[in-house]
């Protein structure tokens, strides 16, 4: 349903209406000067040939000092996307099963399903602030399981996971030998402070990106930390695939990583206040939801409410949400995304607080 949405919008647009898209978590703000123009200047230096399957050796030495890692533990891929499925295949080509916290980003799910891996979903609520339950988590682990995804930042929630429940959940994958993909693709914009699985104890992989702290979404580019075996069955898997990520593209992620602190505190300070309106808006009308601890994503929720059907409706008054079933049992809510521009999010709200009545 949440491509369908989507295409529905697209299509409204082409016909010539007006949708303000809150659908979808690709932001509104451009992509910095600095960066276009170092992608711009390395293409016209002749940076567009083939080069590594890792990935260019200064970015990766880069984002290694920024992690505390060795280079050999860095490989570049093209979205944080193309980490999450490379890593899922690798682990979960041979059979096995994943178990995978509610609610979450759709694509974890039909890249299992791709696959052919068994699906394991471990429901979190909105009343316990979609905390994962430590004692369901252990249950729904069998010798077959060989691996749990963590998004944290969460995407839909827009919610950060404590230590205490890290640290739960890494200690039952430690002593049940599984490995812990943690997808942390928001957490350098995040509103507060996020841990990251690189700082626990154990052998496990981290996967994020360029595209949402950056706003480089259609850049493609991502990257995978882990040890330094899984690094080179990653690679193998760039080459025969995609070969490599453009040259010209690594540079402008260079470029950006320069520019990490001044960019990233710009990028939250705009998406806290977005976050501050929606709140305010939103509880205005009735509907409940947790307050976000990162961009991009409120997930209220309206008892007795087909967000399925809520969300076809708001497309005929020029209004793009996500459906709650989209990321898995939670027909009540839908997901709003605040990656369009202020004033457009205020006129959507607008029509979604009186779609609600």
């Amino acid at each position: 349903m949440l491509y369908e949405i989507n295409e529905k919008a697209i299509k409204l647009e082409n016909e010539g209406k007006k949708i303000i898209k809150l659908n979808i978590g690709d932001p509104d703000l451009e992509t910095p000067h600095e960066i276009v123009e170092a992608a711009y200047g390395a293409m016209k230096k002749g940076k567009t040939k083939y080069s590594s399957a890792y990935g260019e050796k200064n970015l990766r030495e880069k984002l290694a000092r920024v992690h505390g890692v060795s280079a050999k533990n860095v490989v570049i891929t093209p979205g944080s996307k193309w980490g999450v499925f490379a890593t899922m295949n690798l682990l979960l080509k041979d059979g096995g099963n994943v178990v995978i916290p509610t609610p979450y980003w759709t694509a974890y799910g039909l890249s299992a399903k791709a696959i052919g891996a068994e699906i394991r979903l471990l429901k979190t609520k909105m009343e316990s602030k979609w905390r994962v339950d430590l004692e369901a988590f252990e249950r729904l682990i069998d010798k077959n399981t060989r691996m749990v995804i963590l998004n944290n930042p969460n995407n839909p929630t827009s919610k950060v996971m404590d230590d205490d429940r890290i640290n739960g959940i890494v200690q039952i994958a430690n002593e049940k030998r599984i490995s812990v993909l943690s997808d942390e693709v928001y957490s350098d914009i995040s509103f507060v402070e996020t841990r990251s699985i690189l700082d626990c104890e154990g052998d496990h992989v981290m996967v994020t990106g360029f595209s949402k702290m950056f706003n480089m979404t259609g850049w493609r580019i991502g990257y995978v930390v882990a040890n330094r075996e899984f690094i080179d069955r990653i690679a193998k898997l760039n080459q025969i695939t995609f070969s490599n990520v453009p040259v010209f593209i690594q540079e402008a992620a260079l470029k950006a990583l320069e520019m990490h602190d001044e960019l990233t505190k710009e990028i939250k300070s705009e998406y806290q206040k977005r976050a501050n309106v929606a709140c305010e808006t939103l509880a205005k009308s009735g509907l409940e939801f947790t307050k976000p601890d990162a961009p991009f994503y409120v997930f209220p929720r309206r008892r007795g409410l087909d967000s399925e059907r809520f969300a076809l409706d708001l497309l005929d008054k020029g209004v793009a949400v996500a459906p709650g079933s989209s990321f898995g049992d939670y027909r009540e809510h839908f997901r709003i995304s605040l990656t369009a521009p202020r004033n457009d999010i205020a006129t959507a709200l607008d029509r979604i607080c009186e779609a609600i009545g």
